[in-house]
């Protein structure tokens, strides 16, 4: 039996994802054994058919975790806490508590958010001006913790700028560099806090 399963909405988060559990002493846990599969629905997909999906892999796998992006999922829920712990709920008679949904607020862009260091050596920012404030000078608004309100829309200005697509390749190099000790996105902690309970390196 293989040690985790990771059920996803789209390219960019296979490959974020296997740019943190490439670097998994930084998160707590040991090397794992995983699969992660794209569901062909997207983020609406993974909402409205994501548990019953995963649940076909629960004898294979010893744990799952299903992610999709707020953004784009179609729910009707009040906030994405809510849609995770509905996602939980359909999950439970499945897998029972060896399975977590992971709804990232607003969007998987949002973690690649970090240092302005990394994502200018990844992407080969040559401007005179630091990212952030090169994106404060044509509109883009910042949360208190220094991330765009519109984070994949100011991601992909930065590309179109360099004349470069924003391919999945880049968030498994930036995930792969980013501090993953001191990342404060909520989404993302529900993350490593759930797999250092199934797979901790303690």
């Amino acid at each position: 039996m293989k040690d985790l399963a990771l059920l996803v909405a789209d390219k960019n988060m296979d490959y974020a994802l296997r740019g943190i559990l490439s670097r998994h002493e930084s998160i707590g846990v040991q090397k794992l054994d995983y699969e992660i599969g794209q569901h062909m629905g997207r983020d609406g997909g993974v909402r409205t058919t994501g548990p019953e999906t995963l649940s076909l892999l629960r004898d294979q796998f010893r744990d799952g975790i299903l992610m999709l992006d707020w953004e784009g999922s179609g729910s009707d829920s009040d906030n994405a806490l809510i849609l995770e712990q509905e996602l939980d709920r359909r999950l439970t008679p499945f897998w029972g508590k060896r399975a977590k949904a992971i709804v990232i607020e607003p969007e998987l862009d949002a973690w690649v958010w970090g240092s302005d260091n990394v994502m200018q050596d990844v992407i080969g920012w040559c401007e005179d001006l630091g990212i952030r404030k090169w994106l404060a000078n044509r509109g883009y608004e910042f949360h208190q913790n220094q991330k765009p309100v519109l984070p994949k829309e100011a991601l992909q200005t930065l590309m179109e700028q360099l004349r470069r697509p924003r391919s999945s390749a880049l968030y498994e190099k930036v995930t792969a560099k980013i501090s993953l000790r001191n990342c404060n996105d909520p989404s993302f902690n529900r993350l490593k806090t759930t797999l250092q309970k199934w797979f901790s390196s303690m």
